[in-house]
């Protein structure tokens, strides 16, 4: 998210077509991002909502009251911050509906190249909108909340959640929501067969590979998934809940580049995310390399799957006993370490 899609969005209150939320009022403000910075003379209460685990901490170390979900109910408004994920902005948007007054404001804004046009259009479809505004490279668009607010609802977010491979819940703005993710199926069927002791899944989404590890290794202990996105490890916590494995399972909202890990693991597995918003972050994948080798026990191994072209090797022979790749495709590669 850019600081001009922040812009955009308290655009309406700087041209005076919006007043001010006075004090007095609640807001809720979904899709929050850090470096927020609120119209002069903003004086209402106001609940911030973001369950991405690295903006969640700015946000609070900023002195925000934050929630990794939106909470509550009657807000006199609801600010959506709108991103990449256009079924995810919908159901921010359907969310904020239910927990808004009747007559209360939602506003919404989001950048051009990220679809808010179609967007707009979509919801004006469903409720009449009382403004719109163009800023910054995006589009800001508010309108009160309508009697017949369900019925918008049901529009904008169908109920039930996505079901992968006929046993995965998943839900719009996870990572690979309607599939399971081509690098993650190559990653398992390249595992060993003696995975044992205590396992962790590193960015473990909702959680795929876990389920799979379990399922394959009746000599896994314990296994914790980490995961930055707090949506996809709640969905994660649902989709192992019915596993047939005896082994514990722990699960953790944590950023991994920012944030110790208390365990020590016998194998760690992941598919490592390498872009920050659109922007290829082959750091990412770096960051989370050199935090397995901290978390693994001496000898302790990693696997993971990367995009061929990701500079993860110099990485991996710099901080672990030795290291390979055990296959590749058109696609992927499937990489190996052994702690020191």
């Amino acid at each position: 998210m850019t600081d001009d899609s922040r812009k955009t969005l308290f655009h309406p209150f700087e041209t005076g077509d919006l007043p001010i939320p006075p004090e007095g009022t609640r807001v809720l403000f979904s899709g929050a991002e850090p470096g927020l910075r609120l119209p002069a003379g903003f004086a209402a209460d106001l609940a911030l909502a973001q369950p991405f685990r690295p903006s969640f901490r700015a946000l609070e170390e900023a002195g925000f009251e934050i929630s990794p979900r939106a909470e509550g109910a009657g807000y006199d408004a609801a600010f959506v911050l709108c991103g990449r994920h256009r079924r995810q902005n919908e159901a921010r948007i359907a969310d904020a509906l239910t927990r808004v007054r009747e007559g209360g404001l939602v506003l919404v804004a989001g950048s051009k190249v990220n679809g808010i046009d179609s967007l707009r259009r979509k919801v004006a479809g469903t409720v009449p909108l009382a403004g719109s505004l163009a800023k910054y490279h995006g589009i800001a668009f508010w309108f009160p909340r309508p009697v017949d607010a369900p019925a918008a609802v049901a529009v904008l977010a169908p109920a039930g959640l996505a079901l992968v491979d006929g046993r995965f819940r998943t839900a719009p703005g996870m990572f690979s929501p309607d599939h399971v993710d081509p690098g993650s199926r190559l990653l398992v069927e390249s595992l060993p067969d003696d995975i044992s002791g205590d396992v962790a899944d590193f960015g473990a989404g909702w959680g795929y590979l876990s389920a799979e590890l379990l399922s394959r290794s009746d000599a896994v202990s314990r296994i914790d998934l980490y995961e930055a996105d707090f949506e996809a490890l709640e969905a994660a916590r649902r989709n192992l809940a019915g596993s047939d494995s005896a082994a514990q399972t722990g699960f953790f909202w944590s950023d991994l580049l920012a944030e110790p890990i208390e365990g020590r693991y016998d194998f760690i597995v992941m598919n490592p995310p390498f872009h920050a918003g659109r922007a290829a972050a082959p750091t990412i994948g770096q960051g989370m390399i050199l935090a397995a080798a901290r978390a693994l026990k001496p000898r302790g191994r990693l696997y993971l799957v990367a995009n061929r072209q990701l500079p993860y090797e110099e990485v991996l022979a710099r901080d672990f006993r030795k290291s390979g790749e055990t296959v590749r495709d058109a696609s992927y590669k499937v990489l190996w370490a052994v702690r020191r």
